[in-house]
């Protein structure tokens, strides 16, 4: 009777794992290393999001897409949460030193949760497969710093001839240059809202929620939640000034 309980028992423990790539993008030796490092998983390989939308004979622990994928998944986000309510999700990244993926789009999504670097030691890399089936959350740290770098390394506007430096200041505040999330989440922030709040009104994780308060800051030139919340309530005060003085 115990042998049969704990053969049912490993029955339902059993994960799924999807890759939902082109065929032959996962090298056998890398489905080789999951079948030997995590034996109760079962990975699956799909050439599409659609065929990714189906039942499977345990339930789907991790999803890692192809970004070329990435709008396609988006589209079918509803269905593929729906199908896979306890999944993780996230996009393969073939060479996070050299990033094609674009960070605040991945930022913006709701359905992706991480990235997994494809070319990194074999054991790191299974580290990685190993938070993710926890659902934990990993971006490379090569591409928040490539991100960043492309911010800092951006050239900011000269001060004009003629100009003094309140006009320069009013010229150079990118509020209204935020994304609609970014300034959905300002606009929080300068409500006194804290990171976990504002994750939970937006169906978003708090990391992102801190990548997004980082590009906030970046793109502001500012240094805290506390100035960005100042620069937002400018912003809105400039608006209604301008609405006041053109009421037609």
């Amino acid at each position: 009777m115990n042998g049969k309980r704990a053969a049912v028992g490993a029955i339902e423990s059993r994960k799924t794992v999807l890759f939902v790539t082109a065929p032959g993008a996962i090298s056998g030796s890398l489905i080789y290393a999951l079948d030997h490092e995590f034996p109760w998983l079962d990975v699956k390989q799909m050439d599409s999001v659609e065929a990714a939308c189906v039942a499977f004979a345990f339930p789907v622990a991790l999803i890692l897409i192809d970004p070329g994928l990435l709008s396609t998944a988006q589209r079918m986000s509803a269905e593929l949460t729906r199908r896979h309510p306890h999944a993780m999700i996230a996009l393969i990244e073939p060479d996070s030193q050299n990033s094609a993926l674009v960070f605040p789009d991945i930022c913006e999504s709701q359905l992706v949760r991480g990235v997994l670097p494809m070319n990194l030691r074999l054991d790191v890399w299974l580290s990685v497969v190993r938070l993710m089936l926890r659902g934990g959350e990993y971006f490379p740290v090569g591409m928040l710093q490539s991100y960043a770098h492309k911010i800092a390394s951006a050239p900011q506007p000269a001060l004009l001839y003629g100009e003094n430096p309140a006009e320069k200041s009013a010229r150079v505040d990118r509020v209204a240059d935020l994304t609609p999330r970014e300034m959905q989440i300002l606009e929080m922030v300068s409500r006194g809202l804290q990171n976990k709040a504002i994750a939970a009104e937006f169906s978003l994780s708090e990391h992102t929620v801190k990548i997004h308060l980082h590009n906030i800051i970046s793109k502001l030139g500012i240094h805290n939640r506390t100035e960005a919340a100042a620069r937002y309530r400018d912003h809105q005060a400039g608006r209604i000034r301008i609405t006041s003085a053109n009421p037609g």
